[in-house]
């Protein structure tokens, strides 16, 4: 007896054998599908898996840059260097994509403080060791590059446990890349010739870092990798010009037979004069607001460009854990962020604050997680949606020296921050080398 009504029996009754044509062919062929439905997960796999074969080949080292105590060089110096560490990217072959399982290296630019003094870090691949302290040295001749221990080792692995907590955050972007971060050239250091009367960008960081009390810690990190293409990023920041400027997007050609219609209904025949233009171009009548908006992002796609992300991470002994601490860096951030072009914010999926409404009784759980995650993803220094590709904004050379570089104790007095007291001299000619 069948629950169907005899209306639809009779509607699919003489589909019926075509039906069960088509299920014998499936049932029969149904493996040759299974080759393109697994086509991307396999080739995913597969360059995951000869990517970290790669990886484990690859040593990677910290240096730590102490400074001079007079730094008299600009922080243009430092656009210098980061404009240098381009030179770390290569263009790869087939064979060493696919079967060597080569990818771009990235590096990492690092200033922590621990127990309130603050040091300067550079985390490279080994073999780029001589590329990175040549570009430095070129520009600041006096500091002191050494290979030292990585600190995250330092601290229990197992971060948090009964004993030590943390707290920390993933940053992202508030604009699209093509929109640059308020850069150190609007802090007017540039137009200052004496070191004591610039404004230095990373001033209040450091002197936030150096409060810090015997067990706590905080680490800011810059994960920097060159961009090898250049064209799509910025494609875009031409693209959002060329809207801000207002400016026609060029005619796309129409087939002749969309023309041949275009004809019949406007009754304009081809080759017709065009309309009178404008006297003034769409340029003349921008506001000032909106000039300095498409200046800024001309200037931004002008210069060598980076994949980063930017993380931080507070952590420190349970009994003197003190969570206000962890905003210390929220003012750095929030002054080389503007509300018209781009800015630095936490990303609220990768903080380590959970208070769900529906899931409260996992909230617990959740943040535990977090805070695991963070920290693997700090000391392993990975982008935020590692093994996936994403999560990353292009950053170039001038925003990145903002966000990193060697101030002199007359702009960045914190007292914690190790310096170089004597000066290298060169040694003396004819001096034996044996």
């Amino acid at each position: 007896m069948t629950l169907l009504p005899p209306e639809f029996l009779a509607i699919i009754k003489p589909a019926l054998p075509i039906l069960g044509i088509i299920w014998q062919i499936f049932k029969t062929w149904w493996w040759l599908l299974v080759p393109f439905i697994l086509w991307r997960p396999f080739i995913y796999l597969y360059r995951y898996w000869r990517n970290e074969c790669y990886d484990a080949t690859i040593k990677r080292i910290v240096l730590e840059i102490k400074i001079p105590e007079e730094v008299l060089k600009p922080i243009r110096a430092m656009e210098h260097i980061f404009a240098g560490f381009h030179a770390i990217h290569d263009v790869f072959t087939w064979r060493e994509v696919w079967i060597e399982g080569q990818f771009l290296l990235s590096f990492t630019l690092e200033i922590v403080s621990i127990d309130g003094e603050v040091h300067f870090y550079i985390r490279v691949p080994e073999i780029f060791r001589k590329i990175i302290e040549s570009n430095i040295y070129s520009q600041y001749s006096e500091a002191e590059i050494s290979e030292v221990e990585d600190y995250t080792k330092k601290v229990p692995q197992d971060i948090p446990n009964k004993d030590w907590d943390l707290f920390g955050t993933d940053l992202i972007n508030t604009r699209p890349d093509p929109y640059p971060l308020k850069t150190y050239v609007k802090f007017e250091t540039e137009r200052e010739p004496m070191e004591e009367k610039r404004i230095d960008p990373l001033a209040g960081l450091l002197e936030g870092m150096s409060v810090m009390q015997p067990g706590e810690q905080l680490w800011l990190q810059v994960v920097v990798k060159p961009i090898i293409e250049e064209k799509p990023w910025i494609k875009e920041g031409q693209k959002i010009r060329d809207k801000l400027a207002r400016r026609p997007e060029p005619p796309t050609p129409k087939p002749m037979v969309l023309e041949a219609a275009d004809i019949l209904v406007s009754g304009t025949p081809p080759g017709a004069p065009p309309e009178e233009k404008e006297f003034l171009p769409p340029e003349m009548k921008l506001t000032p607001g909106e000039r300095e908006v498409v200046q800024a992002i001309e200037e931004k796609i002008s210069k060598f460009g980076s994949d980063c992300c930017i993380r931080y991470i507070y952590l420190a002994k349970r009994d003197v854990f003190f969570k206000p601490r962890a905003r210390l860096p929220y003012g750095f951030f929030k002054a080389i962020s503007t509300q018209n072009l781009g800015g630095l914010k936490p990303e609220k999926t990768r903080m380590t604050k959970v208070k769900s409404v529906w899931f409260w009784f996992l909230d617990k759980r959740r943040l535990y997680v977090r805070k695991r995650r963070i920290f693997r993803y700090y000391c392993k220094r990975w982008f935020p949606l590692f093994p996936r590709p994403g999560g990353s904004y292009v950053l170039n050379t001038e925003e990145l020296a903002t966000l990193f570089h060697f101030p002199g104790r007359a702009v960045a007095p914190a007292p914690s921050v190790p310096r170089i007291e004597a000066k290298r001299g060169e040694a003396p000619p004819g001096l034996p080398i044996e």
